[in-house]
């Protein structure tokens, strides 16, 4: 049986290391360098927000190491590490060359090396490959297998998983993809597309992501437009989705953030510049995007202005940290950045984030709406929907700053309540 390692053991490796388990075709160790989730998991917790995950790590067999020497007999690399951008946004390799120089030392002639981390396009050929044969004197294409299968896991997501998303897969050399596709095969129910190059394959994800931070630019940008006009854009989207055919709906919000859509873009800019091509078009989707966090300020100053209240010393119970619902996931979160803002301006803030309570000032919704001038709610967890008459009775708020646009303006307004969202 042969032996498989997973290198990242957070939403995309720790997924793929139950999939492997699952297939029973696969003796499969999980590899990470965070000693507190290596531990929790071999005490039969998950550190991440993936309930199909958490049940199949007690369902199936595999170990987990932070020790190198346990995944030298691996024939078998998959690398599902971060890929953040540094402060100037260019590609922070830092992770990938971290795993790669874990594992390139231990490779031996016909081993596969897959990286499933999102990277730019020529990352696995100008990157990855050199470091390879520097670490291991083995040649690439001829005694070692590379192979990339950008990853994609919807983090949160009760339908879309590891095994009913299509994936896309490039290998190197190629007359090897087959072989790579039948590890992948092995778990995934869904298509695998294989690609005529590494470069391909790259560059399906970012296209992938780009494409959404475009056009979540293009109705952030109408929102700032129609709140000029009195216009309200959700309902005008909505009316817009009923054609049957050449419009697809996309949300404007308070901004994105996570470990895609705030990233991927700049990966696929700063390489182009590298190639002498300006994505001019990208930078300014990027540019909307990026000030989306500045702009909900500034729709909860106005509406606070309503109700002659300014934002210093004013009372915000202020809902939800991380980047999208239901998850607890702070990565790139544009709420954060909000109340960044709102501190700065001198706000009164009660912060409660029931997925993740690193950021809370308070324990409880409760408390966070007690004697409160304002609720914003940056990240709209399903648990402030259900929650909400407990807030609208809540006596003392008079604002409520709805930044993803989630809840009923008409149910808001009728309790007496200043309602705003983003583009209404």
């Amino acid at each position: 049986m042969k032996k498989v390692a997973v290198l990242g053991l957070g939403y995309v490796g720790l997924p793929t290391l139950t999939a492997l388990a699952k297939s029973g075709k696969y003796e499969v160790i999980g590899f990470d360098i965070n000693e507190s989730k290596v531990e929790l998991i071999k005490n039969g917790g998950c550190p991440i927000d993936d309930d199909l995950c958490a049940k199949e790590l007690k369902e199936f067999k595999y170990t987990v190491t932070r020790d190198p020497k346990d995944i030298a007999d691996a024939t078998v690399y998959f690398v599902c590490v971060p890929t953040p951008v540094l402060d100037d946004y260019t590609p922070d390799y830092g992770p990938v060359l971290s795993a790669t120089s874990t594992i390139a030392p231990l490779l031996k002639k016909g081993d596969i090396f897959i990286l499933e981390s999102t990277v730019n396009p020529g990352t696995n050929e100008e990157v990855v490959k050199p470091k390879i044969e520097e670490l291991s004197k083995l040649k690439v294409g001829e005694d070692i297998t590379l192979a990339h299968c950008p990853e994609r896991i919807n983090p949160g997501d009760p339908k879309w998983n590891i095994y009913n998303i299509s994936r896309n897969l490039g290998v190197y050399p190629f007359e090897k993809a087959e072989e790579v596709a039948e590890i992948f095969r092995s778990f995934l129910e869904a298509e695998l597309n294989i690609c005529s190059s590494l470069k391909v394959a790259e560059s399906t994800k970012i296209v992938e992501n780009t494409f959404r931070d475009v056009n979540i630019a293009f109705v952030n940008e109408l929102a700032q437009s129609f709140d000029k006009m009195g216009i309200d854009l959700i309902e005008t989207i909505r009316g817009a989705s009923n054609k049957p055919f050449g419009f697809m709906p996309f949300w404007p919000g308070r901004g994105v953030g996570g470990h895609c859509i705030a990233v991927d873009p700049y990966y696929l800019i700063k390489r182009a510049e590298v190639s002498g091509f300006n994505h001019r078009f990208l930078k300014t989707a990027r540019d909307i995007n990026n000030n989306m966090p500045i702009y909900s300020v500034i729709r909860l100053q106005d509406a606070l202005n309503e109700v002659a209240l300014p934002l210093k010393g004013t009372k915000i119970a202020t809902l939800g940290m991380s980047y999208k619902p239901n998850v607890g996931d702070l990565r790139e979160s544009p709420s954060i950045e909000i109340k960044d803002i709102l501190l700065a301006k001198g706000a009164d803030l009660r912060i409660y984030d029931p997925w993740d309570k690193s950021l809370n000032t308070v324990e409880s919704l409760d408390e966070a709406i007690d004697g409160a001038d304002a609720v914003a709610v940056l990240t709209a967890h399903d648990v402030f929907s259900q929650d909400l008459q407990k807030i609208l009775d809540s006596g003392s708020i008079k604002v409520f700053f709805d930044g993803m646009n989630k809840f009923d303006k008409d149910e808001i307004t009728k309790k007496g309540l200043v309602y705003r969202g983003i583009g209404r």
